[in-house]
């Protein structure tokens, strides 16, 4: 994670709440580099990057996603992400306010929508 971001460290709460795990926080002031070397789509960035059982999960994506690529292991998928920083998604909370976004499922067959929330 950036070392300045502070919903990093709101987002890893809620997933060792949701998966009943720990989260290692490390600070990197150089996260291109992180999401360029894990294979991460431009498009697709946003302001952490977990790894986890050998996949990539970039941004905010629920615990509940990460659960369910886990269990799943959908063919061809390297990680999920929530591009950007979306009101309402874990660690963005902001009251009632919620913005809808999406879970994007990537790998080396492309992208495709695992999730969506509104």
């Amino acid at each position: 994670r950036d070392p300045g971001c502070g919903c990093c460290l709101n987002w890893a709460g809620h997933v060792e709440d949701g998966m009943n795990t720990k989260v290692a926080s490390v600070d990197s002031k150089d996260m291109a580099a992180i999401k360029t070397a894990r294979g991460v789509p431009e498009e697709l960035w946003s302001c952490h990057t977990m790894e986890v059982d050998g996949y990539i999960i970039e941004g905010h994506v629920p615990a509940e996603a990460v659960d369910q690529l886990l269990r799943e292991r959908p063919a061809g998928v390297a990680g999920l992400a929530v591009p950007g920083m979306p009101l309402g998604s874990p660690g963005m909370e902001a009251g009632d306010r919620i913005q809808p976004y999406e879970v994007i499922a990537f790998g080396p067959t492309g992208q495709s929508v695992f999730a969506s929330y509104r």
